[in-house]
């Protein structure tokens, strides 16, 4: 695909970057250091992913004035060895039999709170406790909510990449046929798209007609889509290790006065949250101004989520654009504005797109029409 980069692409020194910008974010959050299970932020600290889910203990430990240091099953020791952050951190392996808690506890001060990742096991957390009863721990998501939410040019690129992916997949997707034809029959189509425009990896393709459409997280089912249905479509996936997510309302056939109305008005919620988008500005600005045009038209108790989510080596990810999240923005960030309004057993409208926070004010990462397209 022209404009995409492997991720392969980061080099040592990137990993080296990113391990130590966590480490400082660590200590200027009064934590002694960071615990990193597998899972996103190993990835996105180390380039390591491991290729099993598995009971062994492995855990990046990050701290202040410390060289990185990844404890590691020693039957997993070689494929670690390989991830492009390896030449930047010490590998420390256990072999079964041994206690990997007792490895991991000479590294970390006895007494210090640490963060956590989210998806870290349970059973690692408590051990690690239990050999070291004085410590204390936080999630990540707690403790440095905005640790992978800043991107660096390389990471802007995949994600502008992953975008104009998904938009080559709906601009295919729009001249299939719906009608006649079932939710899951068009979401296999559009899951096959996403794969055949590169990505590894697809999370949701939600294909919610008529009724469906009032639920945002509408399951997909094997509903006949019908004339005079209007359709949300929601999908996205991984591209190069970074995330898409894009909505966009479709109907069969002709569409009526309402429905075009609630549509224009949707378009028109998400064209105010994309213009709040500004460095400074916070998260919350967004969530309001999408909220306030649909609030003024008489549909806000129809709107039923947030306004947004942050994207890059998830799909989902801090920051939030929503009432509440004081959090200012920051050039590099980047969030869907997705607004919405779902009509209970009728229909629902949602339009969304990736936005990344400039110097100046916000870029679009879908640029396909968010105007109403009929399809058949």
């Amino acid at each position: 695909m022209t404009g995409s980069r492997p991720a392969a692409a980061f080099t040592a020194d990137d990993y080296r970057t990113r391990m130590e910008r966590a480490a400082r974010a660590a200590a200027d959050a009064g934590l002694a250091g960071l615990l990193v299970a597998p899972g996103p932020d190993l990835v996105w600290l180390t380039g390591y992913a491991p290729t099993a889910d598995t009971e062994r203990l492995t855990l990046l430990v990050l701290a202040p004035d410390r060289d990185p240091v990844l404890v590691v099953p020693a039957l997993e020791a070689p494929d670690a060895a390989k991830a492009a952050g390896a030449p930047v951190l010490t590998l420390r392996d256990w072999t079964d039999g041994k206690d990997p808690y007792a490895a991991t506890a000479a590294l970390l001060d006895g007494t210090g709170r640490f963060g956590i990742s989210d998806n870290a096991w349970a059973m690692h957390l408590l051990a690690l406790q239990r050999t070291l009863p004085d410590t204390s721990y936080a999630s990540l998501t707690e403790a440095l909510p905005m640790l992978r939410a800043v991107k660096d040019a390389a990471e802007l690129e995949l994600l502008a990449a992953a975008g104009a992916a998904a938009d080559a997949a709906f601009e295919e997707i729009r001249k299939v046929r719906f009608g006649g034809r079932r939710e899951s029959e068009v979401a296999a189509d559009l899951a096959d798209l996403l794969r055949r425009f590169g990505h590894s990896q697809v999370d949701f393709t939600i294909v919610a007609s008529g009724p469906n459409g009032a639920n945002p997280h509408h399951e997909v089912g094997d509903r006949v889509i019908e004339d005079g249905d209007m359709i949300v479509l929601d999908f996205g996936g991984l591209k190069d290790g970074y995330g898409s997510d894009t909505s966009r309302t479709v109907h069969v056939g002709e569409a009526t006065d309402e429905e075009r109305r609630v549509h224009d008005l949707v378009r028109e919620a998400q064209e105010a949250g994309f213009g709040a988008v500004r460095p400074g500005a916070a998260c919350q600005d967004v969530d309001r101004a999408a909220r306030a045009v649909i609030a003024e038209a008489g549909y806000g108790e129809y709107f039923i989520h947030r306004t947004g989510h942050g994207i890059g080596v998830t799909t989902h990810e801090p920051p939030y654009m929503i009432e509440g999240e004081e959090q200012p923005l920051v050039p590099g960030m980047c969030f869907s504005v997705e607004p919405g309004v779902y009509l209970p057993g009728r229909f629902g409208v949602r339009i969304e797109d990736i936005v990344t926070v400039t110097a100046d004010g916000g870029r679009r990462l879908n640029d396909t029409t968010r105007e109403m397209v009929v399809v058949e």
